[in-house]
């Protein structure tokens, strides 16, 4: 091996004899694992169908990057932790990025450099945008039809949510929001999941001002999304689950319309909170007796004034008593036209709450919120290549679905998956990526690689 005349890191002492490290490997990469994205990729046809959506503006005979290669480029840097595209300084020749975009790992380009990947980010219309976002819903619930093909899901259950995205500056429409207390964006984010699995699929992705309406949009992704539901599975029964921040007359009217069973939180109104008194004092009886928390489950029927009909209320009386802190009643209301018991109902809502796990995920592991770009629409493209991301290292979890690690968290599937050192050899006839042989989760990587048709001796 030829050694650079870099300077070495020597630690003299550290043990029995001197230890030299030297960072002059050049055909190793740290993202060994990551030709399962690719695959994952192809199984979805998801970066192109969405690439598709993108208009390229560039003269023909300057183009260096298509737009596939610029598109794959983000996603998969996401995937394997490369959060912003000042990272391609760090990973533009990286063999794996490399072999990722169909490159020769070894002899290709070097992936497209930051001031391009920011023109790709801050050249897109609006138009662009809403084509990637209906492209986005299109992949996922196609996919999941073809997965289920065997199995026709009897249920599906739509969770709609919103979150805080704090601003990171001057940003477009970034305004203040006194709910959450700070300069924020408002995304919308939609999760579907189908019977009793319990992973919550994200299927779109929409970036909003920070002080609007939590209901601004979500009736018309609702629309949409029901709609291709119902061509791609006919026989399944559509449930929405949404918290009270979406509340209305006119969505309760929508619901109805669109003949969808729904759970919808609503506030603790006088009128509500009177039907439920008495529910209260038997938890606060109970409570007593046996010194723990008590609940209790009752209904009621109730409009606002602007409903255009009643509607079923159960509601949630509870007596919250911890070691250390004072007594603590606690209501919630829930408007529905589920006719199961009041106490099956609120155990069917108080699921939607797994979607805020996957919104951490969405955060923490995928910087969801890295929009940090001046203009608007701009940040609305890196809230889109975060969740195409996502819909990948979901894609991912889906194939350890038989195993222990089928709930892992999106930075542990990266570290299973595909952060794993290598080094990359090639010849005329074929490229062989040596992997490190004491990786903790090899089974777990042949696993996936093999039911999805590699060839696993």
């Amino acid at each position: 091996m030829t050694y650079s005349t870099g300077q070495a890191v020597l630690f003299p002492e550290l043990v029995s004899k001197p230890v030299h490290i030297r960072f002059d490997a050049a055909k190793t990469t740290s993202d060994g694992g990551a030709l399962l994205l690719k695959v994952a990729d192809r199984r979805y046809d998801l970066t192109r169908r969405m690439a598709q959506c993108l208009t390229d503006t560039r003269e023909p005979g300057k183009v260096r990057h298509s737009m596939l290669d610029l598109f794959r480029q983000r996603i998969y840097g996401l995937c394997c932790g490369y959060s912003d595209a000042n990272d391609v300084v760090r990973i533009g020749r990286d063999p794996m990025q490399k072999l990722l975009l169909d490159r020769d790992p070894l002899l290709g380009g070097d992936l497209a450099s930051q001031p391009t990947l920011s023109r790709f980010e801050n050249g897109r219309a609006r138009q662009d945008l809403y084509r990637l976002g209906a492209s986005l819903m299109d992949a996922v619930i196609d996919r999941h039809r073809r997965r289920l093909r065997k199995r026709k899901p009897s249920l599906i259950t739509i969770d709609l949510d919103c979150t805080d995205d704090p601003a990171h500056g001057r940003q477009q429409l970034a305004l203040f929001n006194g709910h959450y207390g700070n300069w924020c964006y408002q995304p919308l984010l939609g999760f579907v999941s189908f019977d009793d699995e319990p992973d919550q699929y994200l299927f779109a992705a929409i970036l909003r001002p920070g002080r609007i309406d939590q209901r601004l949009g979500a009736i018309g992704l609702l629309r949409r999304v029901l709609r291709h539901l119902r061509s791609a599975f006919p026989a399944a029964v559509l449930r929405v689950r949404m918290d009270g921040g979406f509340a209305s007359s006119a969505m309760f009217d929508f619901l109805d319309s669109a003949q969808v069973e729904y759970l919808v939180a609503i506030a603790s109104y006088k009128r509500l909170a009177l039907a439920a008194a008495g529910a209260m004092e038997a938890a606060n009886r109970q409570s007593s007796l046996t010194n723990e928390t008590a609940i209790r489950y009752g209904e009621t029927t109730y409009a606002a004034a602007k409903w255009s009909q009643e509607r079923r209320v159960i509601y949630k009386a509870e007596c919250v008593r911890l070691v250390g802190h004072p007594l603590r009643e606690n209501r919630r209301f829930v408007v529905t036209n589920l006719t199961c018991e009041a106490d099956a109902v609120y155990d069917i809502y108080r699921r939607r709450g797994d979607s805020e796990n996957r919104i951490k995920e969405l955060k923490l592991d995928l910087d969801l919120g890295r929009t940090s770009c001046s203009r608007f629409w701009a940040n609305q493209l890196r809230v889109l290549l975060s969740a195409a991301a996502y819909v990948l290292m979901q894609e991912l979890r889906l194939g350890l679905r038989s195993t222990k690690h089928a709930a892992v968290q999106v930075e542990t599937l990266r570290l299973m998956l595909l952060k794993i050192g290598g080094r990359i050899e090639r010849s005329v006839r074929r490229i062989v990526i040596h992997l490190a042989a004491n990786h903790p989760w090899i089974s777990q990587w042949r696993l996936i690689a093999r039911a999805w048709g590699a060839v696993v001796p």
